[in-house]
């Protein structure tokens, strides 16, 4: 198995989308970084290669931000 920057940047994503979600409920500011967190593992896809993966990600950071728009 080989763990290249891409690699570490994934995981380094899929980490911090999985810090935010759990701390979601202290504050909206941790839906919007779970938006940020999540565009970055869309990202990590693209580099990948894994388009499926690109584009489910890039969709859920969308719905981050509409439901961060929406809390008060």
């Amino acid at each position: 198995m080989q763990f290249d920057a891409v690699t570490a940047f994934g995981a380094a994503s899929v980490a911090a989308m999985l810090i935010c979600y759990a701390l979601e409920d202290r504050g909206r500011v941790w839906i919007l970084a779970f938006a940020l967190a999540c565009w970055s593992s869309a990202l990590y896809g693209w580099l990948a290669g894994a388009w499926p993966f690109t584009v489910v990600e890039a969709l859920w950071g969308a719905i981050a931000v509409r439901r961060y728009a929406g809390r008060r």
